[in-house]
């Protein structure tokens, strides 16, 4: 198998991997290592099209049981009643999900509460891929860039992925306990 494609494959489902469901795993720290090797639009298109194939998975898996569990929950399909004026970023969402999908990739902020919000509003799979590509695709040229222009040594990136990794593992390895303290 080429090298390059096979390094392209791996890109694909790390990128997968970093952004199915609730992932632990960073992929800043591997699309700018990727950028320094094979270049910003590679990078940024294939890590583009692993991150999309996780927001299929992900829309197709998640958007079902929250009907389900908002059915069960109610009887009639809705989580609960809706009050009289929704929070902000509610109301923000529902007006231009699009845009604030798509702008969610220019912020450091976590995806997940994004994906939670397009996901419970029960935000369309087209409208919603295409959403994650137009937010992924800057934001990971940005990342490629950063490492095709900036030679970094290995040890920063080993440095940055464990950095990035922690919050992940202490949710993981120490949740938090569900006992009220006496």
């Amino acid at each position: 198998m080429n090298s390059v494609f096979a390094s392209a494959v791996w890109l694909f489902g790390y990128a997968f991997l970093s952004n199915v469901a609730l992932a632990v795993l960073p992929h800043e720290p591997v699309v700018i290592w990727y950028g320094a090797r094979h270049g910003v639009w590679p990078t940024a298109l294939v890590a583009t099209a692993g991150t999309v194939a996780a927001a299929l998975v992900d829309h197709r898996l998640f958007v079902p049981l929250i009907a389900r569990a908002a059915t069960r929950r109610t009887g009639r399909g809705t989580a609960c009643r809706a009050p009289t004026t929704p929070p902000w970023p509610d109301r923000i969402f529902r007006r231009f999900p699009f845009t604030v999908i798509t702008l969610s990739g220019l912020t450091p902020l976590p995806f997940f509460p994004f994906k939670a919000l397009a996901f419970a509003t029960g935000y369309p799979l087209g409208k919603y891929a295409g959403a994650v590509a137009a937010r992924s695709v800057p934001r990971y040229a940005l990342l490629a860039w950063l490492g095709a222009s900036v030679r970094l040594p290995v040890w920063l990136y080993v440095a940055l992925f464990t950095l990035l990794l922690v919050p992940s593992l202490r949710v993981v390895l120490w949740p938090r306990s569900t006992r009220a303290a006496s």
